[in-house]
């Protein structure tokens, strides 16, 4: 399987080149082009993440019930995929780590990558985002996708994140919410409000718009329905 991000950042679509009897998997409604001999279909998926309890987990973390699955039988299949809003996509290799991924930013994966609910506790909640995060394990390549540009981050330590701007990070890595200055009056007053504060060490994915604060900003403007 090769992944060839193109139209970066703002407009990113991943082309996916596949071997005979390949297999990928994705968030349906995805795909935009595929070769005339690849198979698609959909599917709940067995083992860990599969099934109805599985699906019914992913509508809980903002992903579909279902999954597109993609099967190749001849060489050199392309299929070109992109995320519902505006902007990057970036690939991640599963070695068997394990990968929290925030609500709406998983796009798809090899077959070796295993998708199941991970719950990330009240203090995702009392930050204004999900209880519930995809919690991805196994191997194989992910494509993970974001509301504008994407970026990474290398924490060794400890970082601090609008919570807004989470795409994804390391199982290595834990965080705490936390106002963003010494004051909460302070905090609200200047915009930030809560914060996720990450300490350990792993990646972080981060993404430059929130779709929260968007939907905010244009929602007032919006003819009524």
């Amino acid at each position: 399987m090769n992944i060839e991000i193109l139209q970066q950042p703002d407009s990113a679509i991943a082309k996916i080149t596949l071997d005979a009897q390949e297999e990928l998997l994705a968030e349906a409604g995805s795909m935009i082009a595929m070769s005339d001999f690849i198979n698609a279909s959909t599917t709940l998926r067995q083992g860990k993440g599969g099934g109805i309890l599985g699906g019914l987990k992913r509508m809980m973390a903002g992903e579909s019930l279902f999954l597109s699955v993609f099967r190749c039988y001849q060489p050199n299949g392309e299929i070109y995929l992109a995320p519902h809003l505006m902007g990057d996509i970036v690939v991640y290799e599963m070695t068997g780590n394990e990968l929290v991924v925030q609500s709406g930013s998983y796009l798809a994966c090899a077959s070796g990558v295993e998708i199941d609910l991970g719950f990330q506790g009240l203090k995702s909640f009392f930050s204004g985002e999900a209880i519930f995060w995809l919690q991805i394990s196994g191997y194989g390549a992910v494509i993970l996708t974001s509301f504008g540009g994407i970026y990474e981050i290398d924490v060794d330590g400890e970082y601090v994140v609008d919570t807004g701007h989470i795409v994804a990070f390391e199982k290595t890595l834990d965080f705490k919410i936390t106002k963003a200055s010494s004051s909460l009056l302070g905090s609200f007053l200047g915009g930030e409000g809560l914060v996720c504060r990450f300490y350990g060490k792993g990646k972080l994915y981060c993404q430059t718009h929130s779709p929260k604060n968007f939907g905010v900003t244009i929602g007032p403007q919006l003819p009524p329905r």
